[in-house]
């Protein structure tokens, strides 16, 4: 991920919004936006922020993956047949 580099107050945002909205469409990078000259909000295209969440998301997934393959190796799992006979009295 590329560090965020395009920085602007929030009023220049506020009395300029078309115009860099325009800007953050065409190059797809995030705005950062200061108040007092700190960071207080980012601001992204849709798209980008969608691509974000589906990184975020694969991640998450690749994550319970690797939990999951380590339950194996570590023999923390058992056999299907005795969770749903479990599941079966639990419920009954």
């Amino acid at each position: 991920m590329s560090p965020i580099t395009d920085v602007d107050s929030l009023i220049n945002f506020t009395q300029n919004a078309p115009e860099i909205a325009k800007r953050i469409k065409e190059s797809g990078a995030p705005l950062v936006l200061t108040v007092d000259g700190r960071a207080e909000l980012v601001v992204q295209d849709a798209a980008a922020y969608r691509r974000l969440l589906e990184q975020v998301e694969r991640q998450e997934t690749l994550k319970a993956l690797r939990e999951g393959l380590q339950d194996v190796a570590e023999g923390r799992t058992r056999p299907v047949e005795e969770a749903f006979e479990d599941f079966k009295r639990d419920i009954a």
